[in-house]
């Protein structure tokens, strides 16, 4: 009985802590918060061994990640700053900039392969494979491209608002935008497509879209992607012409996965050290800093495969608190899109937290086996910096909503922070706005039935009242 006691007692007190005006807002900085700091940790602890059999230093990938880092949280702190309007303003600039890079970055490695090249460069532009790199600054633009994605679509289906139920609203301008990204994006990187499909997915759910709807995008998407697993026949994303094609090879592998000692020496390398490494990791890890996959065993192990090194120096604990984690941002996420008020906030806020927990999804997925693999990095956990310094963008955007709740905008008007604080950190958030109410309308203009009335009454009535009616009486009479 005590048990039962303290097991209620407990979820009430959690239920007295999530109806906090700004509970929203601090379960989104503590769950980000955690995951980046996870993430510097096992950056350090997954290229530590290579950097310093390299050259000598072994904080050297450390400290360009904290640097990416740090540069994440001004751009946090920077869009925790900015209300919807200017969120709303930014979304077209933004698309057309991604599209342009993705434009340049396809240019460039087409005419890389044409003259069989693994680079091309025309000036200070530099592109290979999935980056370009302008003046030795290293820039992805589908990360990019998924952020102007959640910006520009929550602005166009905002602003259609109920007509959004026809088709042909859906077809202008969004779908045309949203192939050409996918095939600008998918055509090297079909991981980066499939993560732009779960934020446009969630995107078009808060939206309200109908349900056949969601089936025609499904079955387009379905040939999309198998006609994009086929081009890397011709050469697509890493793949060569005439070799192998890779994208098949992963998908079948899944399907049908050969015995593990097969696969040490067939295409699914990758996956038999990531499982080599998750069972030697057990339930409590071998111990930060001590895995042994990352000796050159597993590849990509600071990038696509850093949650296999998770598991085997953390263990299933480690794991388990990682996934924890990214539950909180996906719940904080979606209580944010439920309580705001403003269409575009909700559909931002809905886009991005499918964004950001559709691709952990996918990447612990493809890791641990339950999905093909894609190559998408973990976020907030693997290294890189264009992704973190994005998806670092993206939580303040969504810490900017969360203060803008009813709840806890009132709260924070009631009792507002010093003034140094709302200067360096964030100013109050506008206050919810009063549905406005149709104002009743006026006696003397009535509906068509009294108007009739009152009309007969008129001509019933004797000359002298008439004669006694005030001005607005008459005016009424002409007007009718």
């Amino acid at each position: 009985m005590p048990r039962g006691l303290d097991a209620a007692g407990g979820l009430a007190a959690l239920r007295g802590l999530l109806e906090r005006p700004l509970a929203s807002y601090y379960l989104l900085l503590s769950s980000a918060g955690l995951l980046l700091l996870i993430g510097l940790t096992m950056v350090f602890s997954a290229t530590s061994v290579r950097d310093y059999a390299e050259n000598g230093n072994a904080s050297t990938s450390l400290v360009k990640q904290a640097i990416f880092a740090v540069i994440g949280i001004v751009a946090f702190w920077a869009c925790q700053r900015l209300p919807a309007t200017t969120y709303r303003a930014l979304g077209r600039p933004l698309l057309f900039t991604a599209i342009g890079l993705l434009l340049v970055l396809n240019l460039l490695l087409a005419y890389a392969r044409l003259t069989g090249q693994d680079s091309a460069r025309i000036g200070p532009v530099e592109a290979r494979l999935l980056w370009l790199f302008v003046g030795g600054i290293q820039v992805q633009p589908s990360e990019f491209a998924k952020f102007a994605l959640v910006l520009w679509g929550a602005h166009v289906i905002a602003r259609k608002g109920a007509a959004l139920g026809w088709w042909r609203e859906l077809a202008t301008p969004l779908f045309p935008v949203v192939g050409l990204l996918f095939v600008l994006v998918g055509y090297n990187d079909l991981g980066t497509m499939l993560c732009l499909l779960a934020l446009v997915v969630g995107l078009l759910w808060a939206a309200g879209v109908r349900m056949r709807v969601f089936a025609a995008l499904s079955a387009v998407g379905l040939l999309g992607i198998g006609l994009l697993v086929a081009v890397a026949s011709l050469g697509a994303g890493s793949g060569e012409t005439g070799a192998e094609n890779y994208r098949l090879a992963r998908l079948t592998a899944f399907i049908d996965p050969p015995p593990l000692d097969v696969c040490k020496d067939a295409g699914c390398y990758q996956i038999a050290q990531a499982r080599y490494a998750i069972e030697n990791g057990g339930w409590f890890g071998v111990g930060l800093g001590k895995s042994i996959a990352k000796w050159q065993w597993l590849p990509a192990a600071e990038n696509d495969f850093i949650f296999a090194v998770v598991a085997e120096e953390l263990g299933v604990v480690g794991c388990v608190v990682v996934v924890a984690l990214f539950a909180v941002l996906a719940y904080t996420g979606l209580r944010i899109a439920r309580r705001v008020e403003d269409p575009f906030r909700r559909l931002a806020a809905a886009a991005a937290t499918t964004w950001l927990v559709g691709q952990a999804v996918i990447n612990i997925g493809g890791v641990v086996g339950l999905l093909p693999l894609t190559g998408v990095p973990l976020p907030f956990i693997s290294d890189g910096g264009s992704a973190l310094v994005v998806t670092l963008a993206a939580i303040g955007m969504l810490a900017s909503f969360a203060r803008a709740e009813p709840d806890a905008a009132r709260a924070l008007h009631a009792r507002p922070p010093a003034r140094w604080v709302r200067l360096l950190w964030a100013p109050l958030p506008p206050l919810p706005g009063r549905r406005r109410r149709p104002a009743a309308p006026p006696a003397a203009r009535g509906s068509v039935p009294r108007s009739r009335e009152r009309r007969e009454d008129d001509q019933a009535a004797p000359r002298g009242v008439r004669v006694a009616r005030t001005r607005r009486g008459s005016a009424d009479e002409r007007r009718r």
